[in-house]
């Protein structure tokens, strides 16, 4: 494989959240707070009819999924950013913002039920419309890591506080 490689891929299905703008959205699936409601967000994961409907066979389990995402209204990328949380620029791979090299994103939500082929989720921070591409089951053995090191985000907390994170942004 070369660095010029391509890769395309198709939308397992098509995520409907109360997001409109990306000025609505929390920056993190978790924090609620500055959101209209205060509340976690619900919202719906509709699969396309492509997929046998045998795909979310024993999904119903899981507390959480990890969704893999397209940022399909991102245009551009830059190589630092500043976070929303403050401080100085930071590398672009440093951070979660959504303008990437590849616009993808991963976000870990609640899978509260199934019916037939839409999945009801909470705790998105994912706009209307946004294609998603895989869904993987979150494992906590697996997936959790509570004692790891968060870099730059580490030095943050301590000063602001552990799990802060600015609401959505203000309309200018």
């Amino acid at each position: 494989m070369t660095q010029d490689a391509h890769f395309s891929y198709r939308p397992i299905g098509i995520l409907r959240s109360p997001y409109v703008r990306r000025i609505d959205a929390p920056h993190q699936g978790t924090v609620a707070a500055g959101t209209e409601t205060g509340e976690f967000a619900l919202a719906t994961l509709e699969l396309g009819d492509w997929l046998d409907a045998k795909v979310v066979q024993d999904l119903g389990g899981f507390d959480r999924l990890w969704l893999i995402f397209a940022f399909h209204l991102n245009e551009g990328w830059k190589s630092t950013v500043k976070p929303p949380r403050g401080g100085p620029k930071r590398g672009i791979l440093a951070t979660r913002a959504p303008h990437r090299p590849n616009p993808i994103g991963l976000s870990a939500v609640e899978l509260v039920r199934i019916e037939g082929r839409t999945l009801h989720l909470r705790g998105v921070d994912l706009l209307d419309g946004t294609p998603v591409l895989d869904i993987k089951p979150y494992v906590p053995y697996a997936d959790a890591f509570p004692e790891s090191r968060a870099g730059w985000i580490d030095e943050l907390d301590a000063q602001q506080g552990r799990y802060s994170a600015p609401g959505p942004r203000k309309p200018r």
